[in-house]
């Protein structure tokens, strides 16, 4: 479920980037934070989550997971969790780094900010927002099932 939530959420901003902008390439998006601040914004919260940075909710999986591979003594299981956690970070943080912090800040007027549409828009700082609570709240949402299913 963390991960689920985290994924759709990158592939909802890729959408609505695609859709407000037409830009594909990552070059592109230079400064595309100041443009689209909720997107990029929600973006920045699905990276975290991916990379498993707290408080997101890929921290919690990431965390259960160590714990499993240390209480265990799995050393290729603990490799593989770390070497994604560095891959992730080499991938995410790049993309956010250039939206917020690198560019021109003009290049994104106020008379140009761009969001996507609201229906595209909504969706994902819902699902960025499940995320960070999938994160403090780990248990709840567990529970909640769990409840249902009893």
């Amino acid at each position: 479920m963390n991960h689920g939530f985290s994924k759709i959420t990158l592939f909802f901003c890729a959408g609505a980037i695609f859709v407000a902008t037409q830009k594909r390439k990552i070059s592109d998006m230079e400064g595309i934070g100041y443009a689209m601040p909720f997107t990029m914004g929600a973006f920045a919260i699905a990276s975290l989550s991916m990379i498993g940075a707290p408080p997101v909710a890929g921290f919690v999986t990431k965390w259960y997971l160590l714990n499993g591979a240390l209480e265990i003594g799995n050393l290729p299981i603990l490799i593989v969790l770390m070497a994604s956690t560095i891959l992730n970070a080499g991938y995410f943080a790049p993309i956010t780094y250039k939206a917020f912090f690198q560019g021109r800040k003009g290049r994104w007027t106020r008379a140009n900010i761009k969001e996507a549409p609201v229906t595209m828009v909504v969706p994902l700082v819902l699902a960025a927002l499940i995320s960070v609570a999938l994160g403090i709240f780990p248990r709840f949402f567990t529970q909640l099932i769990g409840r249902f299913l009893s």
